[in-house]
C-alpha cells in the first residue's frame, strides 16, 4: 500500500484506562493514507515494567498488520540511552519488512543541540538524514522533523507532529503524526520512515502532553 503514497498519517488510538488513571498501556496505532483510510494497524508489545518505569527509553516491538491481519512490518527497539552524555549508546531501531527480512535502520546521531537521525538501508548504508528543531515543544503548533539528503542541504520531506487541540492532548495524550516523502522513494525506506516516526514519538512526545 505505501509504495504508491507520498503522505502517511499515524494516529494513536485513545486508551481509556491510560486517560483515566494515567497508567501506561500498550500503544495502538492506525496508519492511514492521505484520504484518512486505514491501511495498517500497529500494536506495541513490551512488558508492564518497561512501559511504566523505562518510558520513554523502553524497549519494544511494534507489529504492523494490514486490514486482513497479516503482519507486514516489524519494528524492534532495544533499551538504549537517550542522552547526549552517552554518545556511544544512543538510540537504534531495526525495521523488518516483511517480518524476518531487514528493511533498514534508524540510528540516532550525537548532536549537542538538535535531534538528528540517520536512515540506513538493509546493508547499514546511510540513505537519508532526519533533523528536528531545537525545541520540540510545539506551543500550539505542529512540530516538523525535516527529512534531508545526506549532505543535509536538500529537504525532501518531513515527519510532523500535528497539534490536535488542548483538551484531546491533555486528557488522552494521543499522538498524531504525518510523514511526507517522495512517492518514488524506495518502499523499504518508507517502511523505515514509519519506524522513525514511532521512535520520535516516544523520545520527544511520550510524556510531554504533545508539545505543551
Amino acid at each position: 500500500f505505501i509504495e504508491q503514497l507520498d503522505r502517511i498519517i499515524i494516529h494513536q488510538q485513545v486508551e481509556l484506562l491510560e486517560a483515566l488513571l494515567g497508567t501506561e498501556t500498550c500503544s495502538k496505532y492506525e496508519i492511514k493514507n492521505h484520504l484518512g483510510q486505514r491501511i495498517y494497524f500497529a500494536v506495541e508489545e513490551n512488558v508492564c515494567f518497561d512501559r511504566n518505569f523505562c518510558s520513554p527509553i523502553r524497549s519494544f516491538t511494534i507489529r504492523i498488520a494490514d486490514n486482513t491481519g497479516r503482519e507486514v512490518i516489524t519494528v524492534n527497539r532495544p533499551l538504549r540511552c537517550n542522552s547526549c552524555w552517552f554518545p556511544c549508546f544512543l538510540q537504534e531501531l531495526e525495521v523488518q519488512s516483511p517480518p524476518g527480512t531487514i528493511a533498514g535502520y534508524v540510528v540516532q546521531n550525537w548532536d549537542p543541540f538538535l535531534p538528528k537521525f540517520t536512515i540506513q538501508n538493509e546493508s547499514k548504508e546511510d540513505v537519508l538524514k532526519i533533523i528536528g528543531p531545537y525545541a520540540t515543544c510545539g506551543c500550539f503548533e505542529d512540530v516538523d522533523f525535516e527529512v534531508k539528503a545526506l549532505n543535509e542541504m536538500t529537504t525532501i520531506g518531513k515527519i510532523s507532529k500535528y497539534w490536535s487541540g488542548f483538551v484531546n492532548n491533555v486528557f488522552t495524550n494521543t499522538a498524531n503524526f504525518g510523514i511526507q516523502v517522495p512517492v518514488d522513494l524506495d518502499v523499504k525506506i518508507k517502511a523505515v520512515m514509519i519506524g522513525a516516526c514511532f521512535l520520535i514519538d516516544l523520545m520527544f512526545f511520550e510524556n510531554s502532553l504533545d508539545g505543551l
